[in-house]
């Protein structure tokens, strides 16, 4: 006999809860969808888009993206789009600028913007669609960044997903007017930004892992790590419970960022020890922690104890 269209199947799954079977709509204080724990009438079902937790998931090298975005001074990486077209990923533009369009057609996005909405992704995404279209030499326009009105696509709807993300550290900006024949003015403004520019090395083969000297006293590692977050504070607490947290001689563990989702390990290093001779204990770092990440033990009292000192140790960024 046929089914009728209304029979559900013995094991069929039922309608998500706060749904109504006739017009899939969703109650106004049934629990939202989307799995935020707040009602539909509070969250999707207000307008309100919660933030993008991890807005640069799925591109390829997420964790440099967070590193030009938030930590790096100087930096520049090649993009390729969708559609075979290239630009070129800036951390920083002269004043902040979102993307700039060179004479020679070369487009530069800017990774840190002055104002940013609930998905940089979508910002970044908004100002570099602007930029493909703009005129050669003439001022991006790229309409509203960081606000309500941020409504174009996502980098991930316009990069190559399959292009590598291959990050260059600068000394100074330079870059900034290759190929200008910047005048007076703009050279006064070079000279000025590099005065702020920290001594920075991305240490090689180790991800976006960044040594940074911002005085002469103390050098950092700053390593973003791309692991999810719970997964890698369990297996950092492993390796403080068990002494295997520190980089070597010298060495302190001094705490985390949170950035864009991802986690920033962060340890206190001797200034006088050169960026190239960290490579090596940072690489069997990295060895441990792999070991550490394999494990799925539970954390015993020690190792617990060693976790919540890690997390109030943590400052969110973004």
């Amino acid at each position: 006999m046929a089914r009728s269209a209304t029979t559900r199947r013995p094991n069929a799954p039922a309608a998500p809860a706060g749904k109504t079977a006739a017009a899939g709509a969703v109650h106004p204080k049934a629990p939202c969808p989307c799995g935020s724990g707040r009602r539909y009438k509070h969250c999707h079902g207000s307008g309100y888009a919660p933030p993008v937790t991890r807005p640069f998931e799925g591109l390829p090298g997420e964790a440099d993206w967070v590193a030009l975005r938030e930590l790096v001074p100087a930096a520049t990486a090649p993009l390729k789009t969708a559609d075979g077209r290239t630009a070129t990923l800036a951390s920083v533009l002269p004043g902040g600028a979102p993307a700039l369009v060179r004479a020679n057609r070369e487009i530069l996005l800017g990774a840190q913007l002055q104002t940013s909405s609930d998905d940089v992704s979508r910002d970044l995404g908004t100002a570099l669609a602007a930029a493909l279209e703009a005129p050669a030499g003439a001022p991006v326009e790229p309409g509203p960044i960081g606000g309500a009105g941020s409504a174009g696509p996502r980098l991930q709807e316009l990069l190559d997903l399959d292009a590598p993300l291959e990050v260059t550290v600068h000394d100074d900006f330079s870059f900034w007017l290759e190929g200008t024949g910047a005048g007076p003015e703009a050279q006064a403004m070079l000279e000025r930004a590099n005065e702020a520019v920290l001594p920075t090395v991305r240490l090689a083969g180790l991800g976006a892992a960044y040594w940074v000297r911002p005085g002469s006293e103390r050098a950092h590692l700053r390593w973003v790590r791309p692991e999810p977050e719970e997964q890698l504070l369990d297996a950092l607490a492993r390796l403080r419970a068990s002494g295997e947290i520190l980089l070597g001689e010298g060495t302190r563990y001094a705490g985390a960022f949170r950035a864009h989702g991802l986690v920033v390990p962060v340890w206190d290093l001797p200034a006088d020890t050169p960026a190239g001779e960290w490579t090596g204990p940072a690489t069997e770092f990295q060895t441990r922690l792999e070991q550490a990440l394999a494990s799925s033990e539970p954390l015993d009292a020690d190792q617990r104890r060693a976790r919540a000192g890690l997390l109030s140790r943590q400052i969110t960024l973004r």
